[in-house]
This record gives structure tokens, sequence and C-alpha cells, in this order.
């Protein structure tokens, strides 16, 4: 039985494919985690989001920005960008049946000592409150009032987190941490604007993974979302998105020994 976690596929289905055969995946012994952005940018979101579902407990699911965004464009919330690629998802005979699952999915999971998520955590949160605070949106997104939802995640303020935040601006927060986070200061103030890598970080930012007093530091952390960090193994950190949609690679990781995959993309 082993775990492999599997970075941003973005409707790339292909490269998915070949990854899967690489690893010799074998369910239902095997279990594959993914970081989330399953869709969008690139050519097979369809595709993929059958195939994912199709592993029913095989698949452990976090949602990524581009998955919450898909939603919301299903809905008639957010109108389509000249950069979405998700138009086989909207037209699809089980696009309903599909949505649906996907509304079912976690913002975070935590297993023991590892914790998958999209983008990252806010250096205040420890592991267990991370999860609570997910919680929260999960069951926001599955419930009646998930429109409401969708139409207002959108926006950078609040840029930081407080415990008396209430309503959407709490849970705008929520999601712009779990699903956008690439910096913040050391009080959790986060800039969603840059997206280029550590070493480009605005005055007075940081990668949210270095931040000395990050309470979450002694878990290790699953995550994806940012191509200009790439793939990095550290003790406590898998970051997983190779930038497959840009060309590059398409990563996984087996989490038992973290023996490292990768197949090549094709961009577009």
């Amino acid at each position: 039985m082993a775990r492999y976690a599997i970075g941003d596929i973005q409707g790339s289905f292909s490269a998915l494919q070949r990854l899967i055969a690489k690893i010799w995946f074998h369910p239902p012994q095997d279990t594959l985690w993914f970081v989330g952005d399953l869709v969008n940018r690139g050519p097979e979101s369809l595709a993929v989001l059958r195939w994912v579902k199709a592993l029913g407990p095989s698949a452990v699911v976090v949602l990524g920005n581009h998955d919450l965004h898909l939603l919301a464009a299903a809905e008639g919330l957010r109108p389509l960008g000249p950069e979405d690629t998700f138009q086989d998802v909207l037209a699809a005979p089980d696009r309903d049946e599909l949505l649906w699952w996907l509304r079912q999915q976690r913002l975070l999971y935590r297993e023991n000592q590892m914790l998958l998520v999209h983008a990252g955590l806010l250096p205040q949160w420890s592991a267990a409150e991370a999860q609570t605070l997910a919680n929260e949106v999960e069951k926001v997104l599955r419930g009646s009032d998930y429109k409401a939802l969708l139409q207002g995640m959108y926006g950078s303020i609040p840029c930081q987190w407080s415990p008396d935040l209430i309503g959407m601006e709490r849970y705008r927060v929520l999601v712009n941490a779990l699903t956008r986070l690439r910096f913040c200061t050391t009080d959790g103030k986060m800039d969603l604007r840059h997206t280029g890598p550590p070493e480009s970080a605005p005055d007075g930012f940081y990668p949210w993974f270095d931040l000395p007093n990050r309470r979450s530091k002694d878990t290790v952390i699953v995550c994806g979302h940012w191509a200009a960090l790439g793939l990095r193994v550290s003790d406590n950190l898998l970051a997983l998105d190779s930038g497959c949609v840009w060309g590059h690679q398409l990563s996984a990781v087996c989490l038992e020994d973290r023996e490292v995959f990768q197949v090549p993309c094709k961009s577009g």
C-alpha cells in the first residue's frame, strides 16, 4: 500500500495518465492525493474530473482556486476569462454530477503528521486549527448557501486573518489563504498579487513556509499552486506544482519514501 501526492494537473489528462503509469498505481491498495487545481488552462479538464471522480476512495482531493472558479462560472457568478479552458465541463451531459462531486471535496486534509492543502497556511494557524477553519468553508460549500460563498469569495480584502472576522469576510480570508497564498508577513498579512519565485518576495513579505513563527512547522505540508516555486521536497514541505500547464513537468511524490516521479508536459 502506497500513497502518492500529485501536483497541479490543470486539465492535463494525457500527462496525468503517463504519470500514473510511471508510478505503477494500483487501486484500491494505493491512494492518490491531489493538491488541487484539477482543471483549467489545460485542454482536458473534463477527462481529468471524470477519471479522478471514478477513483472513489482511492483519491483524496483538496480544492484549488481554479476548481472553485469553475464552480462559480458554472453558476453564472463569474464570466469566463480568455484563459479559461473548462468549457468541456460546462457542456458535458454529466456536468451537474461532476460539479456536485467537486463541491463535496475538501479544502484541507490531515492524516497523522501530514496535511494536504492547495496553497498554504497562515503562520497563526496550527495544523489542527487550520483543519477546523477549513471545515467551516467546506460546510458552506456543500450546503444550500454555496452560491453566496462562490460569489463572495473573490477579492483580496481583508488581507489578514482575525478570529473576530465573521460572514463573507471570514470565508474570503480562509479561501484566499488555503487556495491562493504564496507570500505573507510574519503577522499573516497576505500579498495575493505577486506570483514570482521566493527570492522575488515584496519588501516585508516571505514565502509562507519560511516564516520562523509558523505554528504548523511540525507538520509535513503537501501543497501545490506555486509554479514559480517549482518542485521542492524538504523535511516539512512537499511543494508539487512543477508547472505542467506551462510545458514543464507533472510531479508525484511517494509519501512513504519521498521518491519523486515526473513526466514532461506540453504547454497549451
